[in-house]
């Protein structure tokens, strides 16, 4: 760590004069910056896997990447400070991941010109663990809720940090005051959870301090400089120096230095950015068209929408691609010596003298797709008698199953594994049957004998129903039964899957180079020289 100064700086003002009652529907107020940081964060955490290859790669971490990533940080906590992370300001946080001077809440991360490869591999998960325990005391997970008459309630997020603004958000609606003390709290804890993110999200090789910095400007950062020259005029850089104001405000934008006289007789210019100075010694020639007044921010909302997209679509590839390989070890290494993909045994029992499936629809599908031909193929059940008398299992239509089976004493299966909350089966009372199953010639498919008996079929469309009886047709019924079936479309579909995951990770990596590709601030315009005249 720096001797002077932590890479993370994280400050603060406090609004003067905050509305004793708009707290009240911040929650509402604050919802589109919710949704939009919900997309923010899926991209920062496909970001941060990028980023974390390419730091045990080249022990850098990508600049357009790192400065997206702050962004999202800091967006995150100008949202806080405005809602119930903090509640010390009514002005409407802006919708930038940029550096807004203007605004009461301020984050900074220094940029790292190198990382550790070996600490890249454990300080998010195993030295970030004590941190994690304290973060979840600050954070916490409950809910306090508060109203006032008619308004609509306000929600906090529990722990220390939700407690705190509750109460400072009660003292607020009382007195018009929000308690400094409680302030100076507020800000060192979320100072704390700011640096903890920052360290877990790959950014700094310099541990966190166990140690509250309490206060709106950061104690524990020097200086804030922003578009240094030696970082292109990024936004991310810290120097050690004394704290610095202007107007007013901690953290504002120091002027910068002037630049350096062109040689004399010529004038200087930026092609897109303010004119850096007066030339000293005479000046000849046309005038410098006049720049604007503020260069053009780097993260646009086009931009910003691109790196979303790019990360949404990484994600659904990274789905595609993972479905696609677990069908493909199912399709190689779970099927039995037969080419089945078998389920488990289940016990199948009955004081009656049959036990049932459940109505099981099997459709036509559309032309393309033939189903349950061409998905389910051949349907095999496996049963082993657990009586003297055999088993019997068919496979029928299940309209014939229950006519057969009206007025007969018999079990319907529910839950075979019995993992959901309701009974494996349920009993209907009566007789016996008219018939030994196997004299009857419905039967799409059917086997009967003693040991262990196997029934294949051809799946068809239609309802159909699945039976277990003794091989006499007599009572009690007790069988283990295992099905399963050929299913011939599943190495077609994980082919598809791991394609379609290929060229979306392809299309993904494409509008992430695209979007985060540096563009040029106007420091970095090249000059444009006018000779002298005549």
């Amino acid at each position: 760590m720096n001797g002077h100064a932590y890479p993370v700086r994280v400050d603060a003002t406090l609004d003067q004069g905050l509305s004793r009652w708009l707290w009240l529907v911040k929650w509402l107020l604050a919802i589109p910056h919710y949704i939009v940081l919900l997309f923010l964060w899926a991209a920062f955490v496909v970001l941060s896997v990028v980023a974390w290859v390419a730091i045990l790669v080249t022990g850098r971490y990508p600049r357009s990447i790192f400065d997206f990533n702050v962004g999202v940080l800091r967006w995150s906590w100008r949202v806080a400070y405005y809602a119930y992370g903090g509640l010390g300001t009514d002005h409407y946080p802006p919708f930038s991941l940029e550096e807004r001077p203007d605004f009461p809440a301020h984050l900074e991360v220094e940029y790292p010109e190198h990382l550790s490869r070996g600490l890249a591999l454990v300080k998010w998960w195993l030295l970030a663990i004590p941190h994690y325990l304290v973060v979840a005391f600050f954070v916490g997970s409950g809910v306090y809720v508060a109203s006032s008459g008619e308004t609509a309630p306000a929600a906090w997020s529990g722990g220390l940090i939700g407690l705190l603004v509750l109460v400072a958000a009660v003292v607020l609606l009382f007195t018009g005051r929000y308690p400094g003390g409680i302030f100076d709290l507020v800000l060192g804890l979320n100072r704390w959870v700011l640096r903890v993110a920052a360290y877990a999200g790959l950014m700094t090789d310099d541990y966190p301090p166990f140690r509250l910095d309490l206060g709106g400007t950061d104690p524990a950062t020097g200086v804030l400089v922003l578009g240094s020259p030696a970082d292109g005029g990024a936004t991310n850089s810290l120097f050690a120096a004394p704290p610095a104001t202007v107007g007013g405000e901690a953290g504002a934008v120091p002027p910068p230095p002037p630049a350096a006289a062109p040689p004399a007789g010529t004038t200087t210019e930026r092609v897109s950015g303010p004119a850096s100075g007066p030339a000293s010694g005479p000046a000849s020639g046309p005038p410098a068209p006049p720049g604007p007044t503020r260069p053009p921010s780097r993260w646009g909302p086009g931009r910003i929408l691109a790196v979303i997209l790019g990360a949404a679509l990484a994600l659904f590839s990274l789905g595609l691609l993972a479905s696609g390989g677990v069908l493909r070890v199912a399709d190689n290494g779970l099927r039995n010596d037969q080419g089945y993909l078998m389920s488990s045994s289940a016990p199948f029992t009955s004081p009656g003298y049959a036990v049932t499936s459940p109505d099981v629809e099997l459709r036509s599908g559309t032309p393309l797709v033939g189903l349950p031909e061409s998905w389910l193929g051949t349907v095999r059940v496996e049963a082993d008698a657990r009586t003297a008398n055999g088993v019997f299992v068919g496979i029928a239509r299940t309209s014939q199953v229950d006519a057969y089976l009206a007025g007969v004493a018999h079990s319907t299966v529910r839950d075979p594994y019995g993992v959901g909350s309701e009974p494996r089966s349920y009993f209907t009372n009566g007789g016996r049957p008219a018939r030994p199953p196997q004299q009857e010639g419905f039967w799409a498919a059917s086997t009967h004998g003693p040991g262990q008996q196997v029934l294949n079929w051809k799946a068809q469309s239609g309802h159909w129903t699945l039976v277990v009886m003794n091989g006499a047709g007599t009572t009690p019924v007790a069988a283990d039964v295992a099905a399963g079936a050929t299913v011939p479309v599943l190495d077609n579909i994980a082919i598809g899957l791991l394609v379609a995951g290929l060229v979306g990770a392809g299309l993904a990596a494409l509008v992430l180079v695209l979007a985060l590709r540096r563009r040029p601030t106007a420091s970095e315009a090249p000059p444009v020289t006018y000779p002298p005249a005549g």
